[in-house]
């Protein structure tokens, strides 16, 4: 089946005025929401989107239900409720010994994409370049783009996808002003190693540049790896905005409750911006996570890993049953797969082959990569019921 594009009549008359921005894209609908869409017509299994189907914590679940019977459905404060602030704060200093002000220094946001907007808002400029790394989560280049920023992409090293450092100098210029960092990372898994950050830390420290951090993923780390907040390094904590969430970590994709950590400097601008396009997050489920960032104990931060990692290890075994020569991420929780048995010249067409074989979406790889790279890459998410991943293993096995 052909991939569903949704575009824009683009004016060409001289005078033109009834037209879109020069901002708004051609296309308006990703290769992921394409391949949900067609998976859902179909009744098939989804792996290609990362919407976290496990169970939501009774704690959190509970909390959110007893806030809105008890009226706590109006608006809240831009940056999120007290409560919610001081539990961020709270778990920043518990896991990364950072320690932030939770009345200046801390804005609970609509997810995490609308922290990341926010931030971008606040201290970018049209024209800026900001330095991301490939393979690339799609929300961030495109979330560049839409204000104007030039995302400038440094390649990381197959099989491990191991940071080239001097790649990266080289794509400083004068007008970069930010280097954003994904870690655990969408789609390849990788986890920035100590040397990596404390390189790129450097880097910014030496070109006074923003570190922009998306870290939503920060608890799904496999065989013994450790997530580093790059704000935690010696003289970073002033220049990194964090923004992270809860959607994975709770499964709570549909709620949208992030947040976004940053020096006092700059958070005013930050929950303006956000005031401005988002308003505030739900509030009941503002105190839904507050709850869980209250009551749950350490222990179940590191069940979360333990049961990823195992359904990792199944979906793994299940594409190299299926040829599909899977890698092994040690972070969040998605498989880059190599396709090349799989029928089609392109990865769209080897995506959509596979899902009307068996009825399992996956997502092409170069919806991650520049034109031209990811062609022979699929991924595959492994955040799911595990009956309904034992069921997607199994058609692969057949295939």
């Amino acid at each position: 089946m052909p991939e569903v594009l949704l575009r824009h009549p683009r004016l060409a008359a001289s005078g033109a005025r009834l037209a879109l921005s020069r901002l708004a894209p051609d296309t308006f609908q990703s290769e992921i929401r394409a391949m949900t869409a067609d998976c859902e017509r179909m009744g098939g299994i989804n792996l290609a989107q990362g919407v976290c189907d496990t169970p939501v914590p009774s704690i959190v679940e509970a909390a959110a239900i007893e806030a809105i019977r008890s009226g706590q459905n109006t608006y809240t404060r831009c940056d999120g409720i007290d409560r919610l602030r001081q539990a961020i704060a709270q778990k920043q200093l518990r896991d990364y010994g950072l320690s932030y002000d939770p009345e200046r220094e801390v804005m609970a946001s609509l997810g995490a994409t609308a922290g990341l907007h926010a931030a971008m808002m606040a201290v970018l400029n049209p024209g800026d370049e900001v330095i991301l790394f490939e393979p690339f989560y799609g929300y961030h280049v495109n979330t560049l783009k839409t204000q104007g920023v030039t995302p400038i992409l440094v390649a990381l090293a197959e099989p491990d996808w191991q940071l080239d450092m001097d790649a990266l100098r080289a794509a400083i210029t004068s007008r970069t002003r930010a280097i954003l960092v994904n870690t655990p990372a969408n789609p390849s898994g990788k986890i920035f190693t100590l040397p990596e950050i404390q390189a790129v830390a450097d880097l910014a420290i030496e070109h006074d540049l923003f570190v922009i951090t998306d870290e939503i993923y920060e608890y799904f780390v496999y065989d013994d790896a450790r997530h580093i907040c790059p704000a935690s390094l010696p003289g970073m904590r002033e220049r990194t905005i964090v923004v992270s969430g809860f959607s994975k970590t709770f499964s709570i994709t549909g709620w949208r409750v992030g947040y976004a950590v940053a020096d006092a400097r700059w958070m005013p601008a930050i929950a303006h911006f956000h005031d401005l396009t988002f308003v505030c997050s739900p509030a009941p489920f503002q105190h839904g996570v507050a709850a869980g960032l209250e009551q749950l104990p350490p222990g179940f931060y590191r069940q979360i890993a333990a049961d990823h990692q195992a359904k990792r290890e199944r979906l793994k075994g299940a594409l190299e049953n299926a040829g599909l020569e899977p890698s092994t991420p040690p972070g969040a929780y998605y498989i880059l797969a190599r396709a090349a048995r799989l029928p089609g010249k392109a990865a769209v067409e080897k995506a959509r082959r596979l899902m009307a074989a068996t009825g399992i979406a996956s997502v092409a790889g170069t919806a991650f990569f520049r034109p031209g790279r990811g062609e022979n890459l699929l991924r595959f998410c492994f955040a799911k019921q595990d009956a309904e991943l034992e069921e997607a293993c199994a058609r692969l096995r057949k295939l």
